[in-house]
């Protein structure tokens, strides 16, 4: 059957997970008139329902979710209907107790939380395709539904497993990837250590050992989960296809989850969806909501998205839980749509008063419908009901971030020349520049065809293959800017140091090799002599042996003293520059300055803690600013708001912690956004 692309949804999507059977049925009918006074228009229900939907083996109980689908239906409400694989009922694991989840150090993990099955499970494969089939062949003519939900956030809170059928998996997937243990053993580099294998049998996973195990077995390790993940979702995938044309969708966790190859999976879905929760330490939280919501858009190739879920509030999983303040659900709400969301949705409906996430805050919450939060989610409903042209419009972005799950796992493996230097903390930083800077981003892989881009940023790239490199050097002789991190380039797909080594892909595109490695000692820093300015840098520092990059920054103090930090190299049309140490998103601006003027980009002014983009629709543009700062500004833009109904006749007066999103006539607002 072929799939619609999108839900049959008029405007932009409004709405949260929806979990009636935690309330009496008379809850139900208050439910959906609330529903509709905030003006939601979707809700995904189902997701934790396997033990209501089947109370016994092979006995499945549809009445109640005939009774609410038909409910929400009445009441122009459409359901986004999840199959329940994420939390299998206690009968099952009664059932079959080998199909539970087994840890690296050999416990069996217990029933009473949920993604407690082991994914490789044959039980459990088979348990989820039957209740697939029959929830599709029920519904899949059901008016309500528009959208099928498979499982919920692939790999949290279990992703690995380490049980029987889980290494008999691994062994047969390693048996399609390697064919001979010859070529094995050759990827993993068994000679070291005497780890040589000459029988498939006595291949074991990763689990816990005396020292560290193989890191070439642990990367294929994380390839392999990833994979089983994925074939769990094409088991349910493929059985609700069979009988329905709904888009079929997952719940992903863009930057937040490290155990699927997002660039993989978005392939597999006709929507990309994504969860996102702000991170309490983080004071600046809404700049890693951008980055999540810049990278949810880019593995979906630039098409509109769902935010599936994000809080009203609190959540209440991590260790201080903040609260948001007033307006900045809006905020989040509404960068999300800047940044490519079509759907703005939230975990949940309705606060639980039982259960884990009891303190979680919810669109109803426990403090009533007289609550500010619940008056916050009927202003937004409205403000998205207003929005509904922009439905459809896309951002561009001249400037590409390279992204590659491969190179998180390897980079994060043990015994790396520094614990602080960090794949992720190195990704923000960089992408906390560009945001600052007002520079409007894609991300993408390093393997993508890069061309369409005046310049590409590799934070991190501590894996690249061969080809990838590459490609960065095509990219950089045609005429292209590159800025890469430092530690990047290091290893091959096996985990194996490049012949030629320390960044020997790179070789041609920046003019240099790496022939060590200088870490700081915990809590040292020292500078970088910059041009006139000197920069602050810590963790990291390299001895850079020059074969044509001239260089631009030099270590001052530390192991590195009077080495090159910073080198920019003409290659062809284009030029190649590299930061080998650790800069702050601060230290970055005097590089990213320079960066910006071989790449002919010219950053947009704005005032700090202002955020500006641009989405672009077939006949007409759309700029969206949101202030979160709490002094009132002004910038420089004409159009129609349309959350005011104002006309913009050259200046936005944007209040503290306001948002406004203004339809332009075609006109290309705000340069690189």
């Amino acid at each position: 059957m072929t799939a619609a692309a999108w839900p049959a949804l008029e405007g932009l999507v409004y709405g949260g997970d929806y979990n009636p059977e935690q309330w009496p049925r008379e809850v139900w009918d208050e439910d959906v008139a609330l529903m509709r006074e905030a003006g939601v228009n979707l809700v995904s229900v189902g997701i934790f329902s396997w033990a209501m939907l089947e109370p016994k083996e092979g006995l499945y109980d549809f009445a109640w979710m005939d009774d609410l689908l038909d409910l929400l239906h009445a009441n122009g409400i459409a359901a986004d209907l999840g199959t329940p694989s994420v939390s299998p009922p206690a009968w099952f694991f009664a059932a079959y107790p080998d199909a539970r989840v087994t840890d690296k150090d050999g416990r069996v993990m217990g029933f009473g939380s949920r993604g407690m099955a082991s994914h490789a499970s044959a039980p459990y494969r088979e348990a989820i395709a039957r209740m697939a089939t029959e929830l599709a062949k029920r519904y899949a003519s059901h008016p309500a539904v528009v959208l099928w939900h498979v499982h919920n956030e692939y790999g949290v809170p279990v992703a690995e497993d380490f049980g029987p059928a889980a290494v008999a998996s691994w062994r047969r997937w390693l048996q399609e990837r390697y064919e001979t243990l010859e070529a094995l053993n050759a990827a993993w580099g068994t000679a070291f250590w005497g780890q040589r294998y000459d029988d498939w049998e006595h291949v074991v996973a990763p689990a816990a050992t005396p020292t560290i195990v193989n890191p070439a077995m642990k990367l294929d390790w994380a390839r392999f989960t990833d994979d089983q993940l994925r074939e769990c979702f094409r088991i349910e995938r493929d059985a609700i296809r069979a009988h329905a044309t709904q888009p079929i969708t997952t719940n992903f966790m863009a930057h937040q989850s490290w155990n699927t190859d997002l660039w993989k999976w978005a392939q597999e879905v006709d929507v990309v969806a994504d969860d996102h929760y702000l991170w309490s330490p983080d004071e600046d939280a809404h700049v890693g909501l951008a980055l999540s919501a810049d990278l949810t858009r880019s593995v979906g190739g630039g098409a509109p998205w769902m935010l599936m879920e994000h809080s009203t509030s609190a959540v209440n999983w991590q260790g201080h839980n903040t609260a948001k303040r007033p307006g900045e659900m809006r905020r989040n709400a509404i960068t999300h749509l800047g940044r490519g969301a079509d759907a703005i949705m939230f975990f949940q409906w309705r606060a639980s008063r039982s259960g884990a996430e009891k303190f979680h805050s919810a669109m109803v919450p426990h403090a009533g419908t007289q609550s500010r939060v619940f008056r916050e989610v009927v202003q937004l409903g409205a403000h998205l009901k207003d929005l509904a042209e922009v439905q459809g419009s896309r951002v561009e972005a001249e400037v590409a971030v390279l992204y590659d799950w491969e190179s998180l796992w390897a980079h994060d493996l043990e015994w790396r020349p520094s614990d602080d230097m960090q794949f992720r903390e190195r990704m923000r930083a960089f992408y906390e520049r560009l945001w600052r800077d007002n520079v409007t981003v894609d991300f993408a892989h390093p393997e993508h065809d890069l061309s369409r881009y005046k310049l590409v940023v590799a934070p991190s790239s501590y894996l690249l293959t061969a080809s990838a490199g590459e490609n960065l050097t095509r990219y950089v002789e045609r005429g292209g800017t590159l800025l890469v991190g430092a530690f990047s380039g290091i290893v091959d797909e096996n985990d194996a140091v490049h012949a030629g080594g320390f960044g020997a892909p790179l070789k041609d595109a920046l003019g240099l090799t790496v022939e060590e490695f200088l870490p700081l000692r915990e809590g040292r820093a020292m500078e970088i002599a910059y041009g006139d300015a000197a920069l602050s840098a810590d963790v990291w520092a390299e001895d850079i042996g020059l074969t044509g990059a001239e260089v631009r920054g030099t270590f001052v103090g530390g192991p590195g003293d009077g080495l090159p930090a910073i080198t920019r190299h003409q290659r062809g049309e284009g030029t190649g520059w590299y930061v080998g140490t650790r800069l702050s998103a601060d230290a970055l601006a005097a590089v990213t300055a320079d960066v910006y003027a071989d790449a002919g980009i010219t950053p947009p002014s704005f005032p700090a803690g202002v955020e500006v983009i641009s989405r672009r629709g077939d006949a007409q543009d759309f700029v969206i600013a949101v202030n979160h700062g709490d002094d009132d500004v002004e910038l420089e833009i004409t159009g129609a708001d349309l959350l005011t109904g104002a006309e913009i006749e050259g200046t936005l007066e944007l209040a503290g912690g306001g948002v406004a999103v203004v339809r332009t006539a075609s006109a290309r607002q705000g340069g690189g956004q």
